[in-house]
């Protein structure tokens, strides 16, 4: 499982035209699920995403973890983060999880990350999603489990 995360002063997902998922500050995390991937490593996301240091102390480095700062969580499933890009001009994602596999597991993770943080939202499984963020930094990140 791959997140791409983004701490943020705000974002949010649009689909047709409605928000489906928004936070003030705190966290945007992109979600790409792989093949191999099952529950533990779900459970061990959110873990990270809720410890990883990236939020500023009283002396400006990042030694705040979400849960420090009660920030907000977006959760948005991204497939293509699991592409191979290692060669050729074309992504190839055979290390994809199928749909129907991914779909569960990012509803897994949703309810993992919800049982233990809030405030938690989510951007919509196969849909045509508009991400609107301000990133805070700039501070990104690549995690995997």
């Amino acid at each position: 499982m791959i997140a791409l995360i983004q701490r943020v002063t705000e974002a949010r997902v649009v689909v047709d035209d409605e928000i489906v998922g928004a936070i003030g500050a705190g966290m945007l995390a992109l979600i790409g699920i792989e093949r191999e991937d099952a529950d533990a490593n779900a459970r061990r996301m959110v873990e990270r995403l809720l410890g990883y240091r990236i939020f500023a102390d009283e002396a400006g480095r990042m030694n705040r973890s979400l849960r420090d700062v009660a920030g907000g969580l977006l959760l948005v499933p991204q497939f293509t983060l699991a592409a191979d890009t290692r060669k050729g001009t074309r992504p190839g994602f055979s290390s994809a999880a199928e749909p129907a596999r991914a779909e569960a597991l990012f509803s897994d993770l949703a309810e993992f990350a919800d049982a233990e943080h809030a405030p938690v939202a989510c951007g919509r499984f196969g849909a045509e999603m508009f991400v609107t963020l301000t990133n805070h930094g700039p501070v990104t990140f690549r995690l995997e489990t």
